[in-house]
Order: structure tokens, then sequence, then C-alpha cells
């Protein structure tokens, strides 16, 4: 790709935190929901906000996060940050991703997608697989019922999962045993046929398996913040403005995953971003959310959007807050459309 002037302007900047990423334990995580939340504002507008927020609250000696906005005030207070007068309207954006969700496009993508979604840092997925990924997340726990689905789905984060001393053939089989364990119970449509398929692919699952162990430092298979980050720079760069990251604390956000997402954007086959004659397109550094306003807005935002999200007593209780939400979401999230019920 031949490398050009992409603005006479500086670096755009953007910052950025999550909610609810727990690890890499996506089948006994306590929420089934990631929100990657990015604010564009100056500093002085999110100290603003944040002090805003706060009012009276007994927590103006700590870090303001959602939960404290969330206690501290009813529907009507979470609907004025929200809504089209609040602070942060315009200014933001928010990428879901949902955990089961994930991990099942993950593993379809290992063994019948040869790494495209992984390789592609999210954004080249089969269409085909991830539409199945997504209908099967809605529905494989009605399909198989709770206790299977979720041994089925432990078995996807046990193959999927990159740990201090790798095994090569145990999670493969544990996970295709699983699938022959389920196939009876998928029918004769879309599902069995994709069971099939899964059966299928299990002769090459160890050479899939080893590829996941020899790439998981630049490519790790369980690492939803690098799609996140992806759609992020994506949004506000439009392909052309460099975009520099003021980011909370966070271990797998590493200086080479950085380096090797822009080149991902860049190269051949994506060409979704254009670099400057001179320096990185991407500029990324790691903060304290505690100092850094900036992040603690977009924190806050992070955490009130997964727990509307996620469908608890949040969102039962004010309704009208997902409607609000609408605008900020990112339509290209890892989202199947549907919450899980934290009490499940």
């Amino acid at each position: 790709m031949e490398t050009r002037e992409t603005s006479a302007e500086p670096a755009l900047e953007i910052s950025c935190d999550e909610s609810g990423w727990e690890g890499s334990n996506f089948a006994a995580a306590n929420s089934d929901v990631i929100a990657y939340a990015s604010v564009r504002l100056p500093i002085e507008a999110a100290e603003e906000c944040i002090r805003l927020l706060r009012g009276r609250s007994e927590w103006h000696r700590h870090e303001f996060k959602a939960g404290h906005l969330i206690r501290n005030t009813d529907g009507a207070g979470l609907a004025a940050f929200l809504g089209p007068d609040g602070p942060v309207h315009g200014r933001a954006r928010v990428h879901l991703t949902h955990k089961s969700c994930f991990i099942i496009l993950r593993v379809l993508d290992i063994f019948l997608g040869d790494f495209a979604d992984t390789v592609s840092l999210g954004l080249r997925p089969d269409p085909r697989l991830a539409s199945a990924a997504a209908e099967l997340c809605r529905t494989g726990r009605e399909v198989f019922g709770p206790e299977r689905w979720r041994a089925f789905l432990a078995a996807i984060n046990l193959v999927l999962r990159e740990n201090r001393h790798p095994k090569v053939h145990a999670p493969v089989d544990a996970f295709f045993d699983q699938v022959d364990a389920l196939r009876p119970l998928a029918g004769d449509g879309w599902i069995g046929e994709l069971f099939d398929e899964l059966r299928n692919a299990r002769g090459d699952g160890y050479t899939a398996r080893i590829r996941l162990l020899d790439n998981h430092v630049l490519q790790p298979v369980l690492e939803p913040l690098l799609p996140a980050l992806a759609r992020t720079v994506l949004h506000w760069s439009a392909g052309t403005q460099p975009i520099a990251i003021v980011h909370d604390e966070q271990s797998a956000l590493t200086e080479k995953r950085i380096q090797r997402l822009e080149q991902v954007l860049a190269e051949p086959p994506l060409e979704l971003i254009s670099r400057p004659i001179q320096g990185p397109f991407l500029r990324f550094r790691q903060t304290d959310s505690r100092i850094e306003p900036r992040v603690q807005v977009a924190d806050v935002l992070a955490g009130v959007t997964r727990k509307i999200m996620s469908g608890g007593a949040v969102a039962a209780s004010h309704p009208g807050l997902t409607d609000l939400l609408e605008p900020y979401l990112e339509p290209a999230s890892c989202w199947c459309g549907w919450a899980t019920d934290p009490a499940l």
C-alpha cells in the first residue's frame, strides 16, 4: 500500500475504557457483556462532567464509577447522562461484546473458518459463521438445556484458552466429545448441519489448536478488546485521521499488539487506514483512570451500558434507557441481540 499523508492536523485524541472484562474464562464469568467505551472530550469538559455526576455524593474522595451513578440516581439521572442534552451525546461510542457469542464465533473460526476472524481482529468474519454463531448463542440454551449448554460453552472456552502449561490433545478431545454428545439433540436443521460440519473438522483439530498456541502473543483468540479497539479506531478516524488513544491500564493491550493492530488495518487485504508519511497512525498510551477525567467518563459510560445491556434490574426498572443508548452503540459489535439474565 502506498504511504501518503493522511491529515495535516494533529492526531485526534480519544479516551477509552471497558467494563465487564474478567480475563479469559468467559464461560464462568459474572457478566456475559463487555462494553468498550470511547469518548472525545476536552479535559475541562470531562472534569465538569465528573463534577456534576458526583453532586453531593459521598464518593467525592474516590474515583467515580458507573455503580455510583446507578445507585445514587434514579432513571431520570441516567437518562440525563445519556440523553440528547447529556455531556457525552454525540461525543462517544460503545462497542459491545456478548461473551458467549464471541467464543462461539471464535471456535467456529478456528475449526471451520481458517482463523479469518482472529487474524483480521474481527474485521473480516465469515458471514455464514458469524450468523450461525449469533443464532446458536440465542437458541442453544433452549435446544440443549441449561446444563448441557453450560458444559458446551466451558468446552469451547477450554479449547480456545492458552494457559501457563498449554496442552494440545486434551482440550480438543473434550470439545469434540461435547459436539458428539450434543449432535443427537441438534435435529436435522441448520444446527444439526453445523454440528456435522464440526464433527468432520475433528481430524484437523490438533493442528488448529497448535496454530492457536503458536500465535497467541499477537493473535490471541480470547481477546475481545482488540476487535473493540479496532472498530473504535475506524469509527473516529474514518480511515484518514491519525488517532491518539488514552486508555485505562490494561495488560492485554501490549505495545506489540497495538503495532500489529495498525499493521492489520493498513495493509492488504483490509487497507482500511492510510498511514501518515511520518510516525504511527495509531498512538497509544495507558494511564491511571483515577487521575484522567476523560478515561473516568469513558469508564462510567461503559459501566452504565453494560448494566443496561445485561438485561438485569437497571434495564427492567428503566426500559427507556435502552433506546437512549442506541445512538452510542457500534453497529458492528459482537452482539447476538440477546442479553442474558445475570441470575441464570
